[in-house]
């Protein structure tokens, strides 16, 4: 009897063996995908969004609502910020300041005074620059851009006003909106529950006095890459004084040319129809129409070792835009390298460091000179902005062998761009020992030839 369970009894450490490898690329894919929306530069970057009653009405509240861009290097550029919510009850949007509902909705059961908007599920976008003044509100009417954190924190708060009605109208009896959403414009934006919190306190102008609001709650809401797009959106190339090879983006970094089954995916740059292409797109997509290149990205960096001093060492940066139809206006990009802690001067680049390790000073934030190259223009002549980084020697790590000399991450408007394989790095040429060595027994060799065939002659 016991022969008939030895196969079994066998074949169980194989079946424990496979049941360990299964669970153990299950947990690499799960911990692969969760962790893509945390950005280790950027631990707490943030889109905060602040609700502020401010005072009470027969039917409802008044309050302010301010949206915080706490990221650091991640900016919402034109067309802007679109908040949607859904609210808790049957409340409506009696009038709106600094803001406007992109629908009115059904208000059919009003017969005097309509509301500004009725709908369940409203969507609030910024007004635009030149808005008279009288529809105006603090941090309002910028068409919705929110600069970065360390680019501006000034331009990174937009907010408005909002009196809603049909609500409750005590701190017992109101009810906080759900199913928060933020669009910026596509998505990406992940809101969490509203909470509440200590009410915010308000100085006068003059800081004699300080106001309370009636009831505060805050959402939360963060960024992933994998949410706002399938593909990478940019790429970097490598090249170097030392070395004649240049290092291109990898292939199909952002994706493939699929000309055959999507023509519309790419335009050559000698086309004839190139203008016409350009001008029919759709203005309204965000969808990038790119230059046909074989990493297909819309934005590409590259990194060039350029000179070699005794005390310096110098890198040109060259971002080059491959979208023919977006400008991006106040860009940003974000390099991390050892040799920042000792980085002497940037050129054409505004330059701050944004130490996310604490203490470790390895990662800068490059972004345009207002007026001068803050607008990197579509693909074309004008679609790059360059600039030279001169960078101060460290005896204790400075080398250009081994790829040393070379980022070890970049970003662009906040998202990761496609390194290319470090085995692809441009590496040092042979020494010049070696060379001179080399070079040494090659000419001994010919006069010892040259000596045997004239004593034999």
């Amino acid at each position: 009897m016991g022969f008939l369970f030895l196969p079994m009894i066998r074949s169980v450490p194989k079946f424990v063996s496979f049941a360990t490898l299964l669970v153990f690329v299950l947990s690499c894919t799960s911990t692969f995908i969760a962790t893509e929306a945390y950005d280790p530069l950027d631990p707490n970057g943030n889109i905060t969004i602040k609700w502020d009653i401010l005072s009470w009405t027969t039917d409802g509240y008044v309050a302010s609502v301010t949206l915080f861009n706490f990221q650091k290097y991640r900016h919402i550029q034109a067309p802007g910020w679109s908040l949607g919510w859904t609210w808790a009850k049957k409340e409506v949007i009696w009038n709106m300041v600094g803001g406007q509902a992109t629908e009115q909705g059904d208000c059919s059961r009003f017969k005097t005074t309509l509301p500004h908007c009725c709908k369940k599920t409203p969507t609030i976008v910024d007004l635009l620059p030149g808005t008279p003044y009288n529809q105006q509100y603090t941090n309002c009417c910028k068409g919705g851009v929110l600069s970065s954190w360390v680019q501006d924190p000034e331009k990174a708060v937009g907010s408005f006003q909002i009196s809603v009605g049909q609500a409750g109208t005590t701190n017992k009896t109101v009810r906080l909106p759900k199913n928060f959403t933020l669009n910026t414009p596509g998505p990406g934006y992940t809101c969490a529950r509203a909470k509440v919190v200590k009410p915010t306190k308000f100085i006068s102008p003059d800081k004699r006095r300080v106001t309370q609001a009636m009831m505060t709650w805050n959402v939360t809401c963060t960024y992933s890459q994998i949410l706002a797009q399938k593909t990478p959106t940019c790429c970097v190339s490598l090249s170097s004084f030392y070395n004649d090879t240049i290092v291109p983006c990898p292939k199909c970094s952002c994706g493939c040319q699929r000309n055959a089954t999507h023509p519309g995916s790419c335009v050559e740059p000698d086309s004839p129809y190139l203008a016409s292409v350009v001008s029919a797109s759709n203005k309204n997509s965000y969808t990038p129409l790119v230059r046909c290149t074989k990493h297909m990205c819309p934005i590409r960096v590259h990194w060039h070792v350029k000179v070699n001093y005794k005390q310096y060492w110098r890198v040109k940066v060259t971002v080059t835009n491959f979208n023919y139809r977006m400008n991006y206006s106040d860009w940003n990009m974000v390099v991390q390298h050892p040799n920042f802690d000792n980085l002497t001067q940037s050129f054409s680049y505004n330059y701050k460091s944004i130490t996310p390790y604490a203490t470790i000073n390895d990662t800068g934030m490059l972004w345009g000179i207002k007026f001068y190259n803050d607008i990197l223009m579509q693909a074309g002549p004008l679609g790059n902005v360059q600039s030279e980084l001169l960078f101060r020697k460290d005896e204790a790590t400075f080398t250009f062998d081994k790829g040393w000399a070379f980022p070890r991450r970049v970003y662009f408007n906040g998202d990761n761009c496609v390194m290319p394989p470090p085995d692809a790095y441009p590496w040092l040429p042979n020494s010049g020992f070696r060379q001179y060595v080399s070079l040494l027994t090659l000419i001994m060799t010919c006069l010892s030839t040259i000596a045997v065939m004239y004593a034999y002659a």
